[in-house]
């Protein structure tokens, strides 16, 4: 039987994080929002999806999703899973539409949150978690949803065939694996650039208790105010245990490295968007500096912003990136972060997706897990960002045990809001805005 999509809701959710100082950084104070997506069906199931944006502009991104939404109502499952690349052209190649990205910025975002809704319908109507869902989904399917336009100068569809294939070896081990011990990850809910230093070094405190061995902070402030805190980290968590740093973009190259060369002193193992985020030769030129000052131990992360696959392509062949950063929503929905994903083992960079906001927890717990089943298939270097904020908002929200992820085990891509957040914080009528 088929399952018609018969309708389309955009809600404006906005969280008020900006007063508490959570998702504080160098660059942004912003309230946590989701444009959120809910797919109708005339067999019942609801698909559910949403780009994260940072607050005021978030009803941009619902007009966006409504302006391509014409190209979701009214399909099937069955015919969108036919032709997944045709479908997902239709809203990223929108014949007007994409004059206003192409394939980047406000139009991208929109298309990944229908997007994401159009699998978690597909996931939910298998009744499988996404992670398992496209775990299982055959070569040919998974290769048959990526676009390859644009990338082929660097990944082939033989070349992501072979990598997919090559995943099913020991595929069950690696799963008992992720079952018995979770999946490694980090903090950032310790080292917000609004924090006092006693909040620091008391997070930070906790964060170590509770078994986390890996945390984030934020750069980017003036160089003394960073130095002071990155020592209250590394002095609560002592050397063994890895420290990583997140500019926000805000440094030019040169000032990047300035700062890098002071903060060394702390043994960063990573330095999250030094520079703009569509600089790859700049951040090419970090990471040899970053490389040469700390002797091999620190890299360059970036990707969070990274617009499409196009970007992600030239920051590997550049080698301007040792850690890649997938944001689930940024780019255009699970289509694209499968051709990103193989880019890297293709390149051999570990992945590490970017989390935290709304719900981004919820969605890359699914993309790292598949990346480690069926693609990247190796642990080394690869950790999924973590931030205790706004889960409870979720129906599935992600469960971690001493500083690791807990496979997430109902169908769908835990996307799904509880009715009473939506309720309770749309904006403008929600009583949290009035």
């Amino acid at each position: 039987m088929s399952v018609t999509i018969t309708s389309v809701e955009v809600h404006d959710v906005r969280f008020p994080t900006a007063a508490r100082g959570d998702g504080s950084d160098a660059i942004n104070r912003g309230d946590y929002s989701a444009t959120y997506v809910e797919l109708g069906t005339d067999a019942g199931a609801v698909g559910t999806g949403f780009t994260f944006t940072n607050g005021r502009g978030n009803e941009i991104t619902c007009a966006a999703v409504r302006a391509l939404a014409h190209h979701v109502e009214g399909r099937t499952v069955e015919e969108i899973a036919a032709e997944p690349v045709a479908f997902w052209r239709s809203l990223s190649a929108d014949v007007q539409l994409r004059w206003l990205g192409p394939e980047k910025g406000v139009i991208h975002m929109a298309t990944g949150a229908l997007v994401n809704a159009v699998w978690d319908l597909r996931a939910r109507i298998a009744g499988k978690p996404m992670w398992r869902f496209l775990a299982e989904l055959p070569t040919d399917e998974l290769v048959a949803s990526i676009d390859f336009k644009h990338i082929t100068d660097a990944l082939t569809p033989d070349d992501a065939a072979a990598i997919l294939d090559k995943g099913r070896d020991g595929l069950a081990d690696r799963l008992s694996t992720l079952e018995r011990d979770g999946f490694p990850s980090y903090t950032t809910s310790v080292g917000w650039l609004g924090y006092p230093d006693d909040k620091v070094r008391a997070l930070t405190r906790q964060a170590y208790d509770d078994g986390w061995r890996a945390m984030k902070m934020k750069v980017g402030g003036p160089l003394a105010d960073d130095l002071r805190r990155a020592r209250i980290i590394r002095s609560e968590i002592g050397p063994d245990a890895l420290l990583m740093m997140d500019a926000n973009q805000v440094w030019d190259v040169d000032e990047a490295i300035t700062a890098m060369t002071a903060l060394a002193e702390v043994d960063p193992y990573w330095i999250e968007e030094p520079t703009h985020a569509d600089d790859i030769l700049g951040h090419a030129r970090i990471a040899r500096a970053v490389d040469e000052l700390t002797g091999g131990r620190c890299r360059v992360a970036t990707g969070e912003v990274a617009a499409n696959r196009v970007i992600f392509k030239q920051l590997l062949q550049a080698e301007a990136i040792g850690v890649m950063q997938i944001d689930a929503c940024r780019v255009g929905g699970v289509n694209e972060v499968l051709a990103e994903l193989l880019l890297a083992a293709k390149f051999g960079v570990p992945v590490c997706p970017h989390a935290g906001g709304v719900g981004l927890c919820e969605y890359v717990q699914h993309l790292a897990i598949f990346d480690y089943l069926r693609v990247g298939a190796a642990l080394d270097g690869r950790m999924i960002e973590y931030v205790d904020h706004l889960h409870e908002h979720f129906v599935d929200p992600v469960r971690t045990r001493g500083g690791r992820y807990l496979l997430p085990d109902r169908p769908g891509y835990s996307a799904t809001m509880n009715p009473s957040s939506i309720a309770e914080f749309r904006f403008p009528d929600g009583p949290a805005w009035r």
